[in-house]
């Protein structure tokens, strides 16, 4: 009998660790539900459910890209239904002035309610946003990245929507610079020509210095400006044409509003001396002057006289039908990503429980694998103690 090295005891012993290690790891696994909770408990397993756990939260993330895809789309298309409105009601306001039964201060009416349409569509187009992004302005141009790796994404562009792009708008035309001339040629915003003349007039003897003034020829495409001209107070003497930039641009602003015409005073004027019974008209010298056509941003397209209502309802059917495009496009583009959604979401679903079948623990098999550690961590420490006990039989052997 040997008592230096009880061998019972120190496999009793060692058994008792073992058992009480895997109970340990038992208690683990059934706390967190992981049958992986570290690369030692399975290397090749934690590998793949790691793996697996990237493609699930990449689809998860890429079905609220979608979602916001569609948000984004809704908002585009719920202005573009506004828009469809407003594109209504020009066509009706063109269909009611192409008929000759309304007299022109019926249809100034009428075109005063069609500009102020087509600003709101251009108003409409420029303030509506998503997330800061311009919509409708022909900018859009993007991605939705609807996949959980890289290029897995579609792609989508919102053409531009305002009343300019859609014809439904007056022309737009640059301000012009005049510079020493007497007669220049122009276009109002309906792109018709205007021909703004600049004459100057000499009053009779003793006669009141005139007011300058404008005035349309009677076809409405001369607009003729009229600088007075100081009477020479006697034979021999001179008169002087008198007239300010603020006269002329007064002038020019009170006839010229049917045309679209507006004048900015930024120049000078003078004008020839004419000696008492000489010519009555002198050169005119306009100095760097500056004629602005209004900008078209506030003018709907023209329904001001019957010919151009007339041609205005196949240019707004055309807007028509070009929203209603951009419209199919975008429910066509919800309707795709709606399904998208619903894909990601099974795949999802389906990797989830894969990667479950790989990390997860199973709750009753590992109970039964804590009471199996349980019970033989019992009974190793009851044999620990018998083994313990068993050295003591050799004092008997002392008498």
């Amino acid at each position: 009998m040997r008592i230096n090295n009880n061998l019972m005891a120190m496999n009793t012993h060692r058994q008792l660790g073992s058992a009480q290690a895997n109970g340990a790891k038992s208690m683990e696994k059934l706390s967190s539900g992981f049958r992986i909770n570290r690369a030692g408990d399975d290397a090749a397993g934690l590998s793949i459910s790691e793996k697996m756990r990237g493609q699930i939260r990449g689809l998860d993330q890429a079905s609220r890209n979608a979602q916001d895809g569609i948000s984004l789309i809704q908002t585009a298309e719920g202005a573009l239904n506004e828009t469809h409105s407003i594109l209504q009601r020009m066509r009706e306001l063109s269909v009611q002035s192409s008929n000759d039964t309304n007299v022109q201060e019926d249809r100034d009416a009428l075109q005063a309610e069609m500009d102020q349409l087509a600003t709101e569509i251009t108003r409409i187009a420029d303030n509506t946003e998503f997330n800061t992004k311009n919509l409708l302005g022909g900018e859009f141009e993007g991605k939705f990245h609807i996949g959980a790796n890289e290029g897995q994404n579609m792609e989508l562009k919102i053409a531009a929507m305002d009343a300019d792009s859609l014809k439904v708008q007056g022309e737009v035309y640059e301000a012009q610079d005049l510079d020493n001339v007497d007669n220049v040629q122009i276009q109002s915003r309906t792109g018709e020509d205007v021909t703004v003349e600049f004459a100057a007039i000499q009053v009779a003897d003793g006669a009141a210095v005139t007011s300058t003034t404008a005035a349309w020829n009677t076809d409405g495409d001369v607009l003729t400006v009229t600088l007075a001209q100081a009477a020479p107070t006697s034979t021999g003497s001179t008169g002087l044409v008198q007239a300010s930039d603020q006269d002329i641009m007064n002038a020019i602003n009170a006839a010229g509003g049917e045309y679209g015409l507006s004048a900015i005073a930024n120049g000078t004027v003078s004008g020839t001396a004419i000696t008492n019974g000489s010519a009555g008209i002198a050169d005119v010298d306009l100095n760097n002057w500056e004629l602005d056509v209004e900008a078209s941003a506030a003018s709907g397209i023209d329904i001001s006289s019957q010919a151009k209502a007339d041609e205005a309802i196949t240019t707004i059917n055309t807007a028509l039908e070009r929203v209603s495009k951009e419209r199919s496009m975008l429910g066509a583009v919800q309707n795709r990503l709606e399904h998208t959604i619903s894909n990601l979401d099974n795949v999802s679903e389906n990797l989830q429980a894969s990667e479950s079948r790989v990390r997860d623990v199973d709750m009753a098999k590992e109970m039964m694998e804590l009471t199996k550690q349980n019970i033989l961590q019992q009974a190793s420490t009851a044999m620990l103690a018998q083994a313990n006990q068993a050295p003591q039989s050799v004092l008997q052997l002392l008498g």
